[in-house]
């Protein structure tokens, strides 16, 4: 299933903008030759951006006029990527958005290109940053463009150019169009304003100072919240967007912050849902559809005890009559696909360090959103009400931006939602640094292993060598690590939070690490050097195939394709290479670059065949999610006629598993290997005040039988898992386990040779 949005990290940490609050509508130089402010520019002239220094008006190597913009990553620095970056008011309507413009790249280790991301009100609902085209090494300038669907949701166009890695790009003549015309060529069209533009009260501040609460505090504030939440999905109201939500949450919170006990709480609330103006009797109410596999959480509305006899009827009153709509004005749902669309949740970006409310802000949102719009709300942790009782205390106390970043990080976890991470504020995850050691590390045999070497000279240099089991880390034991790090590393299994774990573990301040090893059974004390991450290559920490050709034949018998490089375009070439093999291995140790579900998984099947069905939300029942009608493979000559194995691991995640499940629906397919991340499903992502972001999985996926695949993963049907030995003999044991299975004999040394080069013809 294709993201939304990829890239995660690059996505959530290019420069961000003023929010919509703050914004002032503007056309702007797309060029270098004037600043900002509009005058002409100087080369000493700062260009708006991100990446310590890098960004450079450079007046030697331009494409046309005076100046262009050198990104000059070619000394370490503190950060991954740098970026230049513009900004554009979405003051004009219109079918598509396409940014143009040239690119001269010099010796560029990983990647570059041009980004292009589209925000509404909370967060982005477009995006593209050409990672997938592979950009590197040297080349001379060359036009590129990224062309995105004109989201009406838009506030806010976003964009520039990019480099990750090392190396150095000349950027030059952006150019933005607009179904095919220049922006300055169409009118300007003011967007219209909704409740969270004409309410501007609280843009500077919640004013809740509270530091600590006692037990009766906390209680009331855990009732607040979810009272807060319920009403936020259910009163007219504010299903119809009527009232800022979350400002009316600082209105009232003082009051229930200073009530003295349960009852005085209660009458502060029913007060407030007064305050929020009658409903009215439905005439045809809303009925929960019969056999929901999820249904609604809502027997606390009729406990009397907690809330007290008026709110209970309150809240009960309200559900009864709740609206009958399709979409609500805090949440709406992404055409085709159906998962929650939550981009009227504001970021906040003034509240860079938010205070008590803006903290209980975050906690309630986040909750709430899971309550009601998690089709896996059942994975989360088991007591959520405990887990918003328990938090509340923390977020209070959580008074700096690390603090606040943490609690969030704490709290994601307990989502148990491998999609679901604070994946802006990912440099609070400990261990925090800025440095690494040049290695990657993976988790086999339950140790921690030196799999591979992220820079080529450092690597080596290092004294470490692939194989290598890492016992300690300046002084403490990776087994002891992992246990401190486990609640600060969400994911919806172990395989995926050991992933993660695995590619944080060596990271810390730059300079010496003391670190114990054991190499063939004997201990060893190593002092490598930490250095700056943005000197590492980390690209193949996030897929385990094997690099060269998509495409290849390993001999007359053995196919392999990788889907890491994969392109829908060359379908053709993969099916003809196919012919005469008698096995074809599909490597899914990866995330696919092009979407090849369907596309491929049609010449598989020789019958049309259901491969998965979806649970979706439902706007009349907020946290209700119902089953829709299975999604199918439909065959398309010419159909594959040699058996295929499908290899999977700990990296296989969301689309990769999609796809896993499509093509193992053709009967006889064997797939090999270990859990997967157990995260399936279109993302959706929301913001967080202080401008962090998040996501969950928005729809379910369930195989047509209804048994799941989030937390558990794709199950394999023969499980191999890496050896250490395995790993320092340079072998593939899952492939070696699909051939062996597949054609009853062992892979040859030619075989394994193949992998690694340049790729042979189709057997005749």
């Amino acid at each position: 299933m294709r993201l939304a949005l990829t890239t995660c990290s690059l996505v959530l940490l290019v420069a961000v903008v003023a929010s919509a609050e703050e914004r002032k509508d503007r056309r702007p130089e797309l060029g270098f030759e004037r600043t900002e402010d509009g005058r002409e520019a100087s080369a000493r002239d700062p260009l708006h951006g991100s990446g310590d220094g890098t960004l450079i008006r450079d007046s030697v190597v331009v494409h046309s006029g005076r100046f262009s913009c050198r990104i000059d990553r070619t000394k370490p620095g503190s950060a991954d990527f740098s970026t230049v970056t513009f900004a554009q008011d979405v003051d004009f309507t219109g079918k598509s958005i396409e940014l143009r413009g040239w690119l001269r790249r010099d010796s560029v280790a990983q990647w570059t290109g041009l980004w292009l991301r589209e925000d509404a009100s909370g967060g982005s609902v477009q995006f593209d940053n050409m990672q997938g085209r592979g950009l590197n090494g040297t080349a001379d300038w060359t036009e590129f463009h990224i062309t995105l669907p004109l989201d009406v949701r838009a506030r806010t166009l976003v964009f520039g150019a990019l480099l990750a890695g090392s190396g150095r790009v000349w950027v030059d003549d952006l150019q933005l169009l607009v179904d095919d015309k220049p922006l300055s060529e169409l009118p300007l069209k003011p967007r219209a304003l909704t409740v969270l533009d004409r309410d501007t009260s609280f843009v500077s501040g919640s004013r809740i100072n509270l530091k600590q609460a006692n037990r009766a505090q906390v209680e009331n504030l855990v009732l607040l919240g979810k009272v807060w939440g319920f009403l936020k999905y259910h009163h007219p109201a504010v299903v119809r967007g009527d009232r800022h939500w979350d400002f009316d949450l600082f209105r009232v919170a003082p009051r229930v912050i200073a009530a003295k006990d349960a009852a005085a709480a209660q009458r502060v609330l029913s007060a407030w849902v007064d305050s929020l103006g009658p409903v009215p009797p439905c005439s045809s109410c809303v009925q929960l559809p019969a056999g929901r596999p999820l249904a609604p959480r809502l027997g606390w509305l009729g406990d009397r005890k907690r809330l007290g006899s008026r709110l209970s009827a309150q809240l009960v009153q309200i559900h009864k009559n709740r609206p009958d709509v399709s979409e609500q004005f805090f949440v709406s749902f992404a055409p085709g696909v159906k998962n929650p669309d939550l981009a009227n949740e504001l970021g906040y970006a003034r509240q860079t360090q938010p205070d008590a409310g803006y903290r209980l802000l975050a906690l309630y949102r986040l909750w709430n959103i899971i309550e009601y719009w998690s089709p896996y709300r059942d994975l989360a942790d088991a007591d959520w009400d405990g887990v918003l009782r328990e938090f509340i205390p923390r977020f209070l106390a959580a008074s700096t931006t690390p603090d606040y970043k943490r609690e969030l990080i704490s709290l994601i976890a307990r989502v148990r939602d491998t999609h679901a991470n604070l994946w802006s504020g990912l440099d609070a995850q400990p261990p925090v640094g800025t440095s690494s050691l040049p290695v990657s590390v993976r988790f086999i045999e339950g140790k921690a292993v030196v799999t591979a070497y992220t820079n080529p000279r450092l690597g080596p240099a290092s004294g470490l060598r692939v194989g290598d089991v890492i016992t300690h880390l300046d002084g403490v034991a990776v087994d002891s690590l992992v246990a401190r790090l486990r609640p600060l590393y969400p994911a919806s299994n172990d395989a995926a939070r050991l992933r993660d774990m695995a590619r944080s573990l060596t990271r810390g301040a730059a300079g010496t690490a003391e670190v114990s090893i054991l190499r063939d059974g004997q201990p060893l004390s190593l002092r490598p050097e930490r250095v700056p991450n943005d000197s590492l290559d980390r690209q193949g920490e996030r897929k385990h195939d094997h690099a060269g050709p998509t495409f290849r034949r390993l001999s007359n018998d053995v196919a392999y394709l990788k889907l890491s490089t994969v392109k829908a375009s060359e379908l053709d070439d993969y099916l003809s290479g196919t012919k005469g093999a008698r096995c074809l291995i599909i490597d899914l140790r990866n995330y696919p670059s092009d979407f090849m579900v369907f596309a491929l998984g049609q010449h598989l099947v020789r019958d049309t065949t259901e491969f998965v069905k979806f649970t979706v939300g439902d706007a009349k029942n907020p946290g209700s999610f119902g089953f829709v009608e299975p999604v199918k493979l439909v065959p398309v000559a010419p159909v594959i006629e040699c058996p295929v194995a499908i290899l999977i691991d700990e990296v296989t995640q969301s689309q990769a598993e999609y796809t896993t499940m499509a093509f193992r629906s053709r009967p006889g397919t064997l797939v090999v290997g270990s859990q997967t991340a157990g995260a399936d499903g279109n993302v959706s992502r929301f913001a967080l005040p202080g401008m962090q972001s998040t996501m969950i999985s928005g729809i379910g996926v369930f195989y047509p039988d209804g048994r799941p695949t989030q937390g558990i993963g794709i199950v394999p049907d023969v499980e191999v898992r890496p050896t250490i030995a395995g790993v320092r003999a340079g072998r593939d044991e899952l492939l070696e386990a699909a051939v062996r299975r597949v054609l009853g004999r062992d892979i040859t040394a030619a075989e394994m040779a193949a992998l690694a080069g340049p790729g042979s013809k189709p057997a005749p």
